[in-house]
């Protein structure tokens, strides 16, 4: 009876019973799935059911409630290498399914899937300089299978890209026409490559295959959900001073840098998704402003008596970083709202609340 479920369910989704060469796949995908070399799944009945990838994640959490909150079935997909089930156990509907699943693994849906929201990867240099080969793997092979599936599903994609496909930049701000200053083989060069990599491989399946997909490069984003010792700037300066000790700042604190909220990050993605621009735009504040100006700001904001310390700047740490958002805002209609004295009281709100629990 379970063989039968299983191949009714690849022979109705996935494979064309008219085509022998298909149903020869047919087979090889059943042998995969029952040696657990790959996964498959069946869901319900829903008219968009959309995955999303690092869902577990920061970023991918709060773009989980957005999608709920606009009607989708949502299906996250996280490996928890970064991710954490804690930024989704608020989540009570029968519209959510949470997949533990490294995307670098091959998937495959037994119903339709209508849009898929690319956002595995490590992110932050900490997690990327800790887990290199696992950053190049899932920005390659990871992306490689998720276009692989919104292929065969029809489905739209949307890939996560960063302002890191810039690099160290020489132009400020950067619009997306900026091809960038990328140090390939320095130690951010696993994660900016990456990206530039998945970046190059959804165009080539959007004019080779004529796949429906968007690139968002998503710039400096902070809110709740943030892991603590992520080693970003805002966890990294909001929890030193709840503590009472020293912000550490590197370099001279000179160079910039410009936070977005997450609610208007993901609210530039999700435009983005329903949009039909299929070229790279740029998500993020353009207020920019120093290290050292910010440092201050989380002073204020957290009432700490923390003093600032300086070390030294790290390998290819970009000396400016402010998104040119000229084509979110025509293409899109969005601009961030929400300014930085409301998203830091926030997100300290959240911190500090994550620090009395631990206590």
């Amino acid at each position: 009876m379970q063989n039968n479920r299983v191949i009714g369910i690849i022979r109705r989704s996935i494979v064309p019973r008219k085509s022998p060469g298909r149903i020869y796949l047919e087979y090889i995908r059943l042998y995969l799935i029952y040696n657990k070399k790959v996964t498959q799944i069946k869901l319900g009945n829903y008219d968009m059911k959309t995955i999303v990838t690092g869902g577990a994640g920061f970023l991918g959490s709060h773009l989980c409630d957005l999608l709920l909150e606009n009607g989708h079935e949502v299906i996250c997909i996280d490996n928890l290498v970064t991710g954490d089930t804690r930024n989704i156990e608020h989540i009570d509907s029968d519209r959510f399914t949470y997949l533990q699943h490294d995307v670098t693994k091959p998937l495959y849906f037994g119903d339709r899937i209508n849009y898929i929201f690319h956002l595995a990867s490590p992110a932050s240099p900490i997690d990327y300089l800790d887990l290199p080969i696992q950053t190049l793997k899932v920005g390659a092979i990871g992306t490689y299978n998720m276009l692989g599936l919104a292929k065969e599903q029809g489905a739209r994609f949307l890939l996560a890209s960063t302002s890191e496909v810039y690099g160290d930049p020489l132009v400020n701000p950067q619009p997306e026409s900026y091809w960038g200053n990328v140090n390939p083989i320095g130690p951010r060069g696993v994660y900016d490559e990456a990206k530039r990599y998945a970046e190059a491989i959804t165009m080539a399946y959007h004019r080779y295959h004529n796949m429906d997909t968007r690139i968002v490069r998503i710039f400096n984003t902070y809110g709740p959900r943030m892991r603590a010792g992520d080693g970003r700037v805002v966890p990294n300066f909001i929890n030193q001073a709840l503590r009472g000790e020293d912000i550490t700042v590197y370099g001279d604190g000179k160079q910039t840098r410009s936070f977005c909220y997450v609610s208007d990050l993901v609210d530039g993605i999700y435009r983005l998704m329903m949009s039909d621009y299929a070229e790279p735009v740029n998500i993020g504040n353009p207020d920019e402003m120093s290290v050292l100006e910010f440092a201050k700001r989380v002073i204020e904001v957290t009432g700490s008596d923390s003093m600032v310390v300086f070390e030294e700047l790290p390998v290819d740490d970009p000396k400016v970083r402010r998104p040119d958002i000229s084509r979110a805002k025509e293409v899109l209609g969005w601009e961030p709202v929400v300014g930085l004295g409301d998203g830091l009281r926030e997100t300290v709100g959240y911190f500090r609340k994550c620090q009395m629990n631990r206590a």
